[in-house]
C-alpha cells in the first residue's frame, strides 16, 4: 500500500460536518499589509466562498481589526509587517480564538501569486474583476490558494469565483458596535439566544443560517440593492399561504454547499451523494412555488435555481439506497448500473447454481451420466469421471489427478469460473470503488451549477425567514430614502420585545436628521430604558439595510454608512486598560471614523472619571460631533450630567428628550416613554431604593444630597453623621426576609392567580400594604 501525507488539517481548512458549526462560515484569512495599504481575503473551503477586499488609509490597523471582527476567522495567515503591528496582534490574541501562521514574504511574491491565481481562475477572470494588476489583491489571494494547495495536496477546485468587495460597499460595523448591539451573539455569554440573529433566524437550511448571519454582519448601503431585497420580502409577506408552503418545502434541503465541497475534494462518501440526491429531489417543488412572483430578486433566484435532473438521475441510477459508511466494503453501487459488477456479484450469490449449470452441460455434451464437479483447496474446481467412463472423456479435458477409481480433469471454462468465483469479492469491491469515484467525479464536474443553486436556495430561505418574522412579530416595511433622516413611529427593540413575558413593550418614536435634529440628548434615571431606546434605533436602521421589515408602526430611514456605539463600561485587563481608557479609546475611534451619514450612539460618556472631568469631556464630544464642519452626524447621546441639557438653544441641532417616570412619594414607576424636554431629576436615590438598599442608608444619602444641593459640601463630608434609623441589626445586609414579612410571603405563595378576580386582587394588595406598614417595612 502506498503511504504518504494526503492532507494536512488546520482550523481554517476543516470540511467535515462533525468539526464545523453549520450556522456559521469557517474562514481562513490571509492578511498582506504594506505600509498604509492591505489586502485581505477570506476563504471558506467548506462552502467554496472567497471574499476579497483591499483597505487603505492612516487607520489601516483599525480597519483590519474591524474586518477580522466581522468575519471572525478561525485561522489567519499574516505577513511579517502585519504580525508586527501591536494593536492587531493584541486583538487577535485577546478577542479571536484563531490560530495564526506567519508566512514568509516570498509566499506573497506578486509573480508567483499571479501564476497561482491565473492557474486557478484564468487570466480572463482576473481581468474581469479588475485585480490582474493589483499587487495587494493578487498576492493575498495567491498566498491563500497556495497555502490551501499545500494542505490538500491538490487544487481546491470548489473555489470557482472571487467576490471582490469595496471598502464602502457595506455599512461599517466595528468590533465594539457588533458586541454592544449584540447583533449575532450576546455580549456576556457569547450565545446566539438574546441576539438580533436569534430573533430573525427562522431559516430551515444550514446555508440560509450562514447567509443570514453574513447579511447582518455586512448590511448594504446601496439603495437599489436594499430595495431589491425588501421588495422580495414584501411579496413573500403578502402571500401567507405560499410563504408557508415554501417554508415547508425547504425543510428537507441538506447543506448543498458543504456537500459539494466534499464531493469536489474527494472526501464525500455514498451517503453524501444520496443526501445530495434527496436535496435535488426537493428543488423542483421549491422552484415551482417561486414561479409566479414579480419582484426582480425572486425572479432572479427562480432563474438561477437549476433542477439538476441529470445529476439526480446519475446518482439515483448508480448509488445504492442504503450504502455503507465506508467506501471499501462494497454495497455502494445499485444493481443494473454496470454489467461486469452485476456478473461478479451474481457469481458470489449464485456460485452453486453456476456450477450445477456447468455440470449439467458437461454431462449432456459428453454423455457421461456420473460426471460431477468438485472442489479442493489444492486443485480448486475439477471434473471427476469414474474409470468406467474414461473412454468418453473429450480431448479438451486436461487431466489433473489420478485416483484409484477415477480421474480428475479441468477445462478452460471451469478454470475461468474458478478465477471469477475466487476473486469475485475482491474484484467487485475494487470495481465498486472505481465506479463510485467515477460517479463522484461526474457530480463534481457540475460544481458551478450546484453552487449557484445552493446560494440561490439560501437566499430564498433567508427572505422567507425575514418575511415570517415580520408576519409573526407585527413588523412594518420601512421606506428607504436617500435623505439623511431617521423617522420612526412606534419603534420597538426586537430582542427585548421578544424576551418579555406577559408584559407589553412600550414603543417610542425617533426623529433624527442632519439639520435641526442632529443630536438628541436623552436624560432620565437608570433602568428607565435609555440604552434600550438608543439600541433599538440602531438595530432598526441595521435591519432595514439588510432588506428586513422593522419593529415599528412606520419608519422612513435614510441610508446609514456606519453605526458607532459607546455603550457600557468594562475594563480590558488583557491589554492593561481601565474602564475610562477603554471608553476614551472607543470615543476616539468614533470621532476619527464617523461621517455626516453615520449613526452614533453614546451612552453616558465621561462617567469613568471625576464629575467635572467627565462632564467637560462629554460636552466637548457632543459639541464636536454635532458641529457640521467637523462631523454633523445623527447622534443619540444619553447622560446623567443634567447640565448638558442647557445646550438646547445654545448649540444648533441639539434637542432634549427624557424617559418619563411617575413619582409617588419615594417610589418611582418607569413609564418607558420618551418625551421632549429634559428630565426633572436624576432619581438616583429612588432607583437605589428599588434595588433594595436599606432605609437607613437611603435616609443618610438624602441628608448628604440635601447638603450638596444647598452648596454645603463641608456639612456633607466634614464628619460622620450616623444613621438616624437604627432599626436593623446590619443595615448593609440585604435579604428577602428582612424586607417582607414571612407571613406575607406564605400568603403570596398560596394565591391561585388563575381564579383570582380583579376586586379580590385589589383587596389582597391593600391587606398586604397595611400589614407591611404595620411592621415598619414601608
Amino acid at each position: 500500500m502506498k503511504r504518504g501525507i494526503v492532507r494536512v488539517i488546520t482550523k481554517g481548512s476543516v470540511i467535515e460536518n462533525s468539526m464545523l458549526d453549520e450556522a456559521r462560515n469557517n474562514y481562513l484569512t490571509a492578511v498582506y499589509l504594506c505600509g498604509e495599504e492591505c489586502g485581505m481575503c477570506f476563504v471558506d473551503v467548506s462552502t467554496g466562498v472567497l471574499n476579497l477586499t483591499t483597505l487603505s488609509g492612516k487607520k489601516i490597523e483599525k480597519s483590519i481589526i474591524d474586518e477580522l471582527g466581522s468575519y471572525t476567522p478561525s485561522e489567519i495567515l499574516l505577513n511579517a509587517e502585519a504580525a508586527a503591528r501591536p494593536q492587531l496582534s493584541a486583538f487577535i490574541n485577546s478577542r479571536l480564538q484563531a490560530s495564526c501562521e506567519l508566512l514568509d514574504e516570498s509566499e506573497f511574491d506578486y509573480s508567483a501569486c499571479l501564476a497561482e491565481c491565473v492557474s486557478h481562475f484564468g487570466a480572463d477572470k482576473l481581468n474581469e474583476l479588475g485585480i490582474y494588476d493589483s499587487r495587494l489583491a493578487v498576492s493575498t489571494v495567491g498566498a491563500a490558494l497556495a497555502y490551501l494547495r499545500s494542505l490538500y495536496k491538490t487544487d481546491v477546485i470548489n473555489i470557482t469565483d472571487i467576490n471582490v468587495f469595496a471598502e464602502n460597499q457595506f455599512m461599517k460595523l466595528d468590533y465594539s458596535t457588533m458586541r454592544n448591539l449584540e447583533i449575532v451573539e450576546t455580549m456576556r455569554s457569547g450565545e446566539k439566544k438574546g441576539s438580533l440573529l436569534w430573533v430573525l433566524d427562522r431559516t430551515r437550511t444550514a446555508m440560509g443560517k450562514r447567509l443570514l448571519r453574513s447579511w447582518l454582519e455586512r448590511p448594504l448601503v446601496n439603495l437599489v440593492t436594499i430595495s431589491k431585497r425588501q421588495n422580495a420580502v414584501d411579496e413573500l409577506f403578502g402571500d401567507n399561504i405560499r410563504l408557508n408552503e415554501i417554508f415547508n418545502a425547504l425543510a428537507d434541503i441538506y447543506d448543498v454547499e458543504r456537500l459539494v465541497t466534499r464531493v469536489v475534494l474527494g472526501t464525500a462518501n455514498a451517503r453524501d451523494l444520496n443526501a445530495l440526491k434527496q436535496t435535488i429531489g426537493r428543488i423542483p417543488a421549491v422552484k415551482e412555488l417561486l414561479k409566479d412572483y414579480n419582484s426582480s430578486y425572486l425572479r432572479q433566484l427562480y432563474s438561477q435555481i437549476d433542477n439538476l435532473e441529470d445529476v439526480y438521475s446519475l446518482i439515483d441510477s448508480s448509488i445504492s439506497e442504503e450504502p455503507p459508511f465506508t467506501l471499501r466494503e462494497g454495497g455502494l453501487i445499485r444493481p443494473g448500473f454496470n454489467a461486469e459488477l452485476d456478473e461478479l456479484i451474481d457469481i458470489q450469490t449464485n456460485g452453486k447454481q453456476h456450477l450445477s449449470r456447468i455440470e449439467a452441460e458437461e454431462r449432456e455434451k459428453t454423455g457421461i451420466p456420473k460426471l460431477r464437479i468438485g472442489f479442493n483447496k489444492v486443485f480448486g474446481y475439477y471434473i471427476e469421471v469414474t474409470n468406467s467412463y474414461k473412454s468418453m472423456v473429450p480431448e479438451t479435458y486436461i487431466r489433473k489427478q489420478t485416483l484409484t477409481n477415477a480421474e480428475r480433469y479441468i477445462t478452460e471454462e471451469l478454470k475461468e469460473h474458478e478465477n471469477k468465483v475466487l476473486g469475485s469479492r475482491e474484484r467487485s469491491v475494487r470495481l465498486e470503488y472505481e465506479l463510485f469515484c467515477q460517479v463522484r467525479q461526474k457530480v463534481a464536474s457540475q460544481c458551478t451549477r450546484l453552487q449557484l443553486t445552493a446560494s440561490s436556495l439560501a437566499a430564498v430561505d433567508v427572505l422567507c425567514s425575514l418575511a415570517l418574522v415580520a408576519r409573526d412579530n407585527n413588523y412594518c416595511c420601512p421606506v428607504i430614502t436617500d435623505k439623511p433622516v431617521i423617522d420612526i413611529k412606534g419603534g420597538r427593540h426586537p430582542v427585548v420585545e421578544k424576551t418579555l413575558s406577559g408584559t407589553l413593550f412600550v414603543p417610542n418614536d425617533t426623529y433624527l436628521d442632519c439639520d435641526d435634529y442632529r443630536t438628541a440628548i436623552i436624560t432620565g434615571p437608570n433602568m428607565a430604558g435609555k440604552s434600550t431606546y438608543m439600541r433599538q434605533t440602531a438595530l432598526i436602521s441595521l435591519m432595514a439595510q439588510i432588506g428586513s421589515f422593522v419593529p415599528a408602526d412606520s419608519a422612513t430611514l435614510g441610508i446609514v454608512d456606519s453605526i458607532f456605539t459607546r455603550v457600557g463600561a468594562s475594563d480590558d485587563l488583557a491589554s492593561g486598560q481601565s474602564t475610562f481608557m477603554v471608553e476614551m479609546s472607543e470615543v476616539s475611534n468614533i470621532i476619527k471614523s464617523a461621517t455626516k451619514n453615520s449613526l452614533i450612539i453614546l451612552d453616558e460618556v465621561g462617567r469613568g472619571t471625576s464629575t467635572f472631568d467627565g462632564m467637560s469631556i462629554a460636552r466637548s464630544c457632543l459639541e464636536y460631533i454635532t458641529d457640521k464642519r467637523r462631523i454633523g452626524a445623527k447622534t443619540l447621546f444619553s447622560t446623567h450630567y443634567h447640565e448638558l441639557t442647557e445646550l438646547e438653544g445654545i448649540i444648533d441641532g441639539v434637542k432634549n428628550y427624557n424617559i418619563s417616570v411617575k413619582k409617588r412619594g419615594d417610589t418611582i414607576i418607569f413609564l418607558r416613554k420618551i418625551v421632549r424636554g429634559k428630565a426633572s431629576g436624576s432619581y438616583g436615590l429612588e432607583v437605589a431604593k428599588l434595588a433594595g438598599l436599606p432605609n437607613p442608608l437611603i435616609n443618610r444619602a438624602k441628608a448628604i444630597l440635601a447638603d450638596l444641593e444647598a452648596g454645603d459640601r463641608r456639612s456633607a463630608f466634614a464628619s460622620e453623621q450616623g444613621f438616624e434609623d437604627g432599626g436593623e441589626d446590619n443595615p448593609l445586609t440585604l435579604s428577602l426576609s428582612s424586607t417582607i414579612d414571612d407571613r406575607i410571603i406564605d400568603e403570596l405563595k398560596n394565591i391561585d392567580t388563575d381564579t383570582l378576580m380583579p376586586l379580590e386582587a385589589l383587596t389582597m394588595l391593600n391587606d398586604f400594604v397595611n400589614k407591611a406598614r404595620s411592621n415598619g417595612e414601608f
